[in-house]
């Protein structure tokens, strides 16, 4: 039987450091073939993270937002119409003659995420080999996929990136209902050295708390790290918001909370799908998360964190990291250290 790590099973072993500041390393890195980015981080392609209001924000640091797969029709053409190709549109992969249609009638044509649970299947391979023999310059990010086999089988129907992670994220219970999943740093590690044949980049989407698990999926070898529980606690994500009263040592306190959940949750199916089909059951919850403020602020959080890491690593861009990182296994007792102890 086979041994595989998540983040808190691992560390990152520092390297020399000829980085005069923190402000010097490089974080361009490729989010599809032929296709760059000036940052790595990308809010998750949900409802109740990425929205409108943070599109500009998401811009600002020269990455490119992904819409969420349950947009109307309306909300679609308003999002190409305002931004164009310089956004990626997310589609399941039933209906593709329709994003077909869609696309072809497009003046500049987005890219696509073909965005579901389980990516490698039957219907991810006719998918992607439809879009590519109709519409070849599209570019596709496909996932969600967790094994070096799956890695090899999407690269081989056409996928230009792919996108790595199943039951890692915060809202989503996929393996605690079905028992199945890779824990999300050696799927990490599994897919990037498969994909890395195919000079296909690999986005980790999942199970992302702060900057370290930043940069030690990076260092893993995703060229991209999906973040969602934290995008969806700004003021400018999807998320539902409102005031939470409370009371903490006999004083009325208010809080502004953000609903997130997952988008196989109950509560996102009974919304925006019409109800779980008969027979299913959630693989996701629904939680209400304090609002922690602005996306611009998260977003210079977490990239001065990711800077740090690279000096820290002795690395002046994400593929020189790659290229020196030195893990190694900690036990449970190695978080309890680095945290702050009162």
């Amino acid at each position: 039987m086979r041994r595989a790590l998540t983040f808190d099973d691992v560390a990152l072993v520092p390297k020399f450091n000829n980085i005069d500041s923190r402000t010097e390393p490089e974080l361009t890195t490729w989010l599809l073939k032929d296709v760059k980015v000036s940052c790595p981080i990308m809010p998750a392609n949900m409802e109740s993270v990425i929205s409108k209001k943070m599109v500009p924000t998401i811009m600002e640091f020269g990455t490119m937002p992904i819409m969420h797969r349950f947009g109307s029709i309306e909300d679609r053409l308003d999002w190409c119409e305002r931004w164009g190709n310089d956004i990626m549109l997310s589609w399941g992969t039933n209906n593709i003659p329709e994003l077909i249609k869609f696309l072809d009638s497009r003046v500049a044509i987005p890219n696509v995420c073909l965005d579901v649970a389980h990516g490698h299947s039957k219907a991810m391979e006719k998918a992607i080999k439809t879009i590519k023999d109709t519409l070849p310059d599209v570019k596709i990010l496909a996932g969600n996929i967790c094994t070096n086999q799956a890695a090899h089988d999407l690269c081989l129907w056409g996928a230009d990136g792919i996108k790595v992670g199943i039951g890692p994220g915060a809202a989503c219970t996929t393996r605690a209902v079905t028992g199945f999943g890779v824990p999300q740093f050696t799927a990490i590690q599994d897919c990037a050295v498969t994909a890395g044949v195919f000079k296909v980049p690999v986005m980790a989407d999942g199970g992302i708390r702060d900057s370290r698990d930043i940069v030690l999926a990076l260092a893993a070898g995703a060229s991209t790290v999906m973040v969602g529980k934290l995008f969806a606690a700004t003021n400018e994500s999807g998320a539902e918001k409102g005031m939470r009263g409370d009371v903490q040592k006999g004083i009325a306190i208010e809080e502004l909370r953000a609903i997130y959940r997952g988008q196989a949750s109950k509560a996102f199916q009974d919304d925006l799908r019409g109800g779980l089909k008969e027979g299913t059951v959630p693989e996701g919850e629904e939680m209400s998360i304090p609002v922690t403020g602005s996306a611009r602020d998260l977003m210079l959080e977490l990239m001065g964190g990711i800077r740090s890491g690279l000096t820290y690593g002795g690395a002046r861009s994400i593929k020189e990291l790659q290229n020196k990182a030195e893990f190694m296994r900690v036990t449970s007792n190695y978080c309890m250290e680095s945290s702050v102890r009162k």
